[in-house]
């Protein structure tokens, strides 16, 4: 199964200095050697927003090139915006780039990989998969 990587996670292995949970960077190597992993445009702007230096700028950005994004359609958007007016029914509240992020996976039946406590709580009220990386 293809799993999107959320920027929290991204972002502990590439914009921070060593990360102390070796076990999170284990299972994103894990599965980027298994050619699981998705990316969509916004994660990729979402990561290269801030960087602080040039040369850090373009050697993430080089280094995101390997990953191509995947091609966001209509009923994507439509169905974040679902998800949106779902969640905050019940009073949770998301960016809409996370419920983007759970559209995608929903629409293609991915699990998202995140350390982004938020999903958790989008998990009780729409139909996200999330990757486990303790197991």
């Amino acid at each position: 199964m293809k799993v999107i990587i959320d920027t929290s996670i991204w972002s502990l292995a590439l914009r921070r200095e060593k990360s102390q949970d070796i076990s999170i960077l284990s299972k994103l190597e894990s599965l980027i050697n298994d050619f699981r992993v998705q990316l969509i445009g916004p994660i990729r702007q979402e990561l290269l927003s801030g960087v602080k230096s040039e040369i850090q700028f373009k050697k993430l950005k080089t280094y995101l090139r390997s990953f191509p994004d995947y091609q966001i359609q209509s009923d994507d958007f439509e169905l974040a915006a679902q998800f949106f007016n779902q969640c905050r029914s019940k009073g949770v509240q998301g960016s809409n780039t996370d419920f983007l992020i759970c559209a995608i996976a929903t629409n293609n039946n991915w699990q998202i990989f995140t350390s982004d406590q938020d999903f958790l709580h989008f998990q009780k009220i729409i139909p996200i998969q999330l990757y486990k990386f303790n197991s």
